[in-house]
């Protein structure tokens, strides 16, 4: 049963601002795009046999039904973005008479 994909190309337009172009079908995408090969190394599985295509840095899964391709300059900068953006840690404050009471306890 053939999957319905939505193929996603992110690109940088001439002003820096990020260009976000999709396409319904894999046929679509290859009219614009030259295919140089195929992913056989993905280890999400459902990615391998995708074209790989010249000037482009894919496929990516992004969500169930959406493969992504970028840019080599998209890619390297919200790759940068995406390792300084650190999650918060969140400190757990402990009662400090409850630690006594299970201290004591025991």
């Amino acid at each position: 049963m053939p999957v319905d994909r939505t193929y996603r190309v992110v690109t940088r337009g001439a002003d820096s601002q990020l260009r976000v172009r999709e396409y319904e079908s894999k046929e679509k995408l290859l009219r614009i795009h030259t295919q140089v090969g195929i992913d056989d190394c993905s280890t999400d599985l459902s990615l391998r046999g995708l074209p790989v295509f010249r000037g482009l840095i894919g496929p990516m899964s992004e969500g169930k039904d959406i493969v992504r391709y970028e840019s080599p300059d998209v890619f390297e900068s919200l790759t940068k973005e995406w390792s300084v953006n650190k999650p918060k840690r969140r400190r757990r404050r402990i009662n400090a008479e409850a630690v006594a009471a299970e201290t004591n306890a025991t």
